[in-house]
């Protein structure tokens, strides 16, 4: 991969490296927390937050949930796929482009497209109700509204999104520190939300319920996966800053 292509969480998974090195940290040791790394490195909490995952992923740190982040003993020799994603990087690609596919949706939308998406609602609230971990309704929800823009390139467009996530090795270490899935139940709520704005074809009002949808997600998994105490060193992080780094 040349530099040019390297991903920006790659470039802070580097120099977390540089710093393990740098401080002496031996296997065991805790690391800096993720926000004091954001403010070392000068950098947004979500880049932390994938590099962290990344580094994970190849064994060279591990998470332990409410305690922090400490170095393995030794990398296990896993890699992370070139093409992989992460999953606040590709969150902040579906904010951008799924909202703008919404509001032209909009404009565009038909009955047989609201019956569709509405199906699909409901096959997502099924699956809610069974404690199921079938995010196909979900899915298919989404892939409905580039569908109504009747423009192939943006439907091929979100389907690519949506096939990365489900074969990023990083999106399921994301998911495999999350245990509370009562965050669904509102996600349901954002979808319907963006369906009202659909069926009054207001796209303006689309567009904000698709970017607000997409940002509580990014925010709901953010705190859901961190691995810090939060009491620990939230005065090192401001608010301001935090919104700043979704």
């Amino acid at each position: 991969m040349s530099g040019s292509q390297q991903r920006r969480y790659q470039d802070v998974a580097a120099e977390l490296r540089d710093l393990i090195r740098a401080e002496g940290l031996r296997p065991g040791d805790r690391l800096l927390t993720e926000r004091q790394i954001a403010l070392r490195l000068d950098v947004g909490r979500s880049l932390v937050r994938d590099a962290i995952i990344m580094l994970e992923v190849e064994g060279l740190v591990q998470v332990r949930q409410g305690s922090g982040i400490y170095l393995m003993e030794q990398a296990s020799g896993t890699t992370v796929a070139v093409d992989d994603i992460g999953p606040f990087e590709l969150l902040e690609a579906r904010m951008v482009i799924e909202s703008a596919v919404a509001g032209l949706a909009a404009a565009t939308v038909t009955k047989a497209d609201i019956t569709a998406m509405r199906d699909a609602l409901d096959q997502e609230r099924r699956n809610i109700e069974a404690g199921s971990d079938d995010y196909s309704g979900d899915q298919r929800f989404h892939l409905l509204i580039a569908e109504a823009t009747q423009n192939g390139v943006l439907v091929s467009t979100i389907t690519d999104l949506w096939e990365r996530r489900r074969h990023s090795r990083m999106w399921a270490q994301l998911h495999s520190r999350i245990f509370d899935h009562a965050y669904r139940s509102r996600w349901l709520d954002d979808h319907q939300e963006i369906l009202d704005a659909l069926r009054a074809r207001d796209s303006q009002r689309a567009r904000k319920a698709m970017s607000d949808h997409i940002g509580n997600v990014s925010a709901t998994l953010m705190q859901l996966s961190d691995p810090d105490d939060p009491s620990f060193d939230g005065y090192l992080f401001s608010t301001a800053r935090a919104r700043q780094a979704l």
